[in-house]
């Protein structure tokens, strides 16, 4: 995941680029094979350990997904922390700083 965590006075807009297939369960292969359901189910998000941020998904989210959110109470240098988890248990935490 790329996170990009900007502070403006005591917000922070938060942007996550997410690495994910996000195959839908309807798409069919070459061949005419149904390419299984292997999505992003849930994504949530903590400031300095704390929740501030969830959510769940369905396969109807794109490829690569975007999501942007904002923070109250967000000072320069508090760490951001955003963790996804797949329909097939899959799971993947990234963090970053204020900025």
């Amino acid at each position: 995941m790329r996170i990009r965590a900007q502070a403006a006075g005591d917000k922070a807009t938060v942007r996550v680029l997410m690495t994910h297939e996000m195959e839908s369960g309807q798409r069919k292969d070459p061949s005419g094979t149904v390419v299984p359901a292997w999505h992003i189910a849930e994504v949530s998000a903590s400031l300095n350990g704390k929740p501030v941020f969830s959510c769940e998904w369905g396969a109807a989210v794109s490829k690569n997904p975007f999501l942007q959110f904002t923070i109250k109470g967000a000072k320069v240098g508090d760490k951001v922390s955003v963790t996804w988890k797949d329909n097939k248990g899959a799971t993947r935490t990234d963090e970053a700083a204020v900025a």
